[in-house]
C-alpha cells in the first residue's frame, strides 16, 4: 500500500470482508474511517479500535478521505460514491485494496464455492501455530482469535478470493486453493462455462514457483484441470488425489481420519468440528501446510484445537442433548453438507429453520433446495431475505416450500421470521436439534430462542 492515501473511508465497513481491510489498515497506520447502515457488533468493534463509523450514509461522511473503498453490495448512486466523486476522491473495490496489500506478502488465495472461510482459517491456525505470523483477512470471525482479520509479521498473507463478482482475478497469489466449482453466481457468469474460464484464468496466474491445491472430487475441477499449466496437488476422499483422507470415522462433533499423500501415511487427523465437508477443508489446509514444510505435528495439533467460525455450525444454545446451532450455508450443497453433519450427532429429531437468500438464488436453484433437506426430519421456511436485490415477479419462497414437499418432507412456511420462535417453542423436546441457515438475519432467531428455552431446559 502506499502512503500516498492518508485517509480511507470504506462505505459498508460493517461487512466481513470490508470490516477486515478495515482494520488491517487501521493497525498499519493508517487513519480509517467508515459508514453503514445500521449499527452491528461489527461496527462497535471497529469504533473501539480507533475507527470513526457513521451510521447511515451521507454525502458528509465522506470528509476529508484520500480514497474511498467499496464493495459490490454498494450500489454507484450511494450519496457518499457520489459525495467522493464530486470532490475527485479515487473510489475503488474492495479487491483492489486486497490485491495491493497481497502483492506485498506471498499471498495464499482460497477461493470456490464452499468451504473458503474454513479453510482459510484452518490454514491460518496452522501457519501462526508454525510461527509463519501470517496476515489473515477471511470472511467470518475466526473462534480462535475473536476476528477475521490479523496483522501479522510474517512473508505470508491468507485471505479468501471472492468468486461471486469476478473480482478475484485482481489477486495475483503465491498459492491458490479451490476447494469447489459449482452453478453459483449465474446472475453474474451467466453459466457454469463461463464460471470454470474465469477459475482457470485466476488459476493461471499463479507464479512458476508457486502452486495449486485443487478438490479433485469435485467433476468441475476435474473438467478444467488439464488447461492449467501449473503445479497442481490434489486432495480427496473419493478419487485418488496427492493429498487424501482415508479410515473416516464419524463420532458426533468429532472426526477422526488418516492424513495420507501420495499413498503415504502421515499421521492421524482429529478434528473438532462435524462433517464430511470439513474433512474436504481440512484436507486442503493441511495440503498447502505441508508444501510450505510445516510439521506433521503442528498440523495435527492446530486441526485438533481448531474451534471452528462464527456462523459456520455454531452452537449457540446447548441445554445437554438439545442444541439450536447456527450455519451460514445458503445454497443446496452447503445446507445438505450442514445437515449431514448435524445428523451425525445423532439427534432425536432435527428439525431446520431455513431462510432463503436473495430472489435470484431463489428463482435459479428452488428445484435444488428441494433435495437440499434430506437430513432434516422438519423443515419451516421464512420469507426471503433480499439482500438488497429488487423483487422478482412469482419468486417466493413458496417455490422452495414446494419442491421440499415433493421429497414428501413436513415443512411449514412462517413468513416472519419473528414468529418462528413462538411457533417451535411449545413443540421442542429434549434430544432435538434445532438448526437456523442462511446468509441473512436467520442467526437472530437461534439466539431468541435460545434466550426463550433457558427457563424450560436450565
Amino acid at each position: 500500500m502506499t502512503k500516498n492515501f492518508n485517509t480511507i473511508h470504506f462505505i459498508g465497513i460493517g461487512g466481513t470482508g470490508m470490516s477486515g481491510l478495515a482494520k488491517i489498515l487501521s493497525e498499519m497506520g493508517y487513519k480509517v474511517t467508515g459508514s453503514d447502515i445500521m449499527e452491528s457488533n461489527t461496527t462497535r468493534r471497529l469504533t473501539k479500535m480507533g475507527i470513526k463509523v457513521f451510521i447511515g450514509h451521507s454525502y458528509d461522511n465522506v470528509g476529508d478521505a484520500d480514497l474511498v473503498v467499496v464493495s459490490t453490495a454498494i450500489p454507484m448512486n450511494n450519496p457518499e460514491v457520489l459525495g467522493a466523486r464530486q470532490k475527485g476522491i479515487k473510489v475503488v473495490h474492495r479487491s483492489d485494496i486486497l490485491s495491493k496489500l497481497m502483492d506485498e506478502k506471498n499471498g495464499i488465495a482460497v477461493t470456490g464455492a464452499h468451504g473458503k472461510t474454513t479453510t482459510a482459517s484452518m490454514i491460518s491456525l496452522i501457519l501462526e501455530n508454525s510461527n509463519f505470523s501470517p496476515t489473515v483477512i477471511i470472511g467470518g470471525e475466526l473462534n480462535d482469535i475473536g476476528a477475521n482479520a490479523v496483522l501479522g509479521h510474517g512473508d505470508f498473507l491468507v485471505a479468501e478470493a471472492d468468486e461471486s463478482d469476478g473480482s478475484f482475478l485482481k489477486l495475483n497469489p503465491y498459492i491458490a486453493v479451490v476447494t469447489n466449482i459449482e452453478g453459483e453466481h449465474l446472475d453474474y457468469y451467466g453459466d457454469i462455462e463461463n464460471i470454470k474460464n474465469a477459475f482457470i484464468k485466476f488459476l493461471m496466474k499463479i507464479p512458476d514457483e508457486g502452486f495449486l491445491v485443487l478438490g479433485s472430487d469435485n467433476p468441475n475441477i476435474s473438467d478444467i484441470m488439464q488447461r492449467i499449466n501449473k503445479r497442481i496437488f490434489t486432495f480427496g476422499i473419493k478419487n485418488k488425489a496427492d493429498f487424501m483422507a482415508e479410515n473416516i470415522k464419524l463420532n458426533g462433533t468429532k472426526t477422526i481420519f488418516d492424513f495420507v499423500r501420495n499413498g503415504r501415511f502421515l499421521g492421524q487427523l482429529i478434528l473438532n468440528v462435524p462433517g464430511i465437508h470439513n474433512i474436504y477443508n481440512a484436507l486442503a489446509a493441511a495440503a498447502v501446510c505441508c508444501e510450505l514444510g510445516v510439521s506433521i505435528e503442528n498440523i495435527q495439533k492446530s486441526l485438533m484445537d481448531f474451534k471452528g467460525v462464527k456462523r459456520r455450525f455454531q452452537i449457540v444454545g446447548d441445554f445437554k442433548d438439545l442444541k439450536i446451532i447456527d450455519d451460514y450455508a445458503h445454497h443446496p450443497t452447503e445446507i445438505k453438507a450442514t445437515l449431514q453433519a448435524a445428523k451425525q450427532c445423532n439427534p432425536s429429531r432435527l428439525i431446520v429453520i431455513f431462510q432463503p437468500h436473495r430472489y435470484t438464488r431463489t428463482r435459479d436453484l428452488y428445484k435444488e433446495f428441494g433435495n437440499a433437506f434430506d437430513y432434516a426430519d422438519e423443515v419451516i421456511v421464512t420469507g426471503i431475505y433480499s439482500a438488497g436485490e429488487n423483487p422478482i415477479n412469482g419468486v417466493t419462497s413458496g417455490l422452495i416450500v414446494d419442491s421440499i414437499k415433493k421429497n414428501n418432507l413436513p415443512v411449514t412456511y412462517v413468513e416472519n421470521k419473528d414468529e418462528v420462535t413462538e411457533y417451535l417453542y411449545n413443540r421442542i423436546r429434549p434430544g432435538d436439534y434445532i438448526v437456523t441457515v442462511g446468509a441473512g438475519d436467520i442467526w437472530e432467531t437461534a439466539y431468541n430462542l435460545t434466550y426463550k428455552l433457558r427457563d424450560r431446559f436450565s
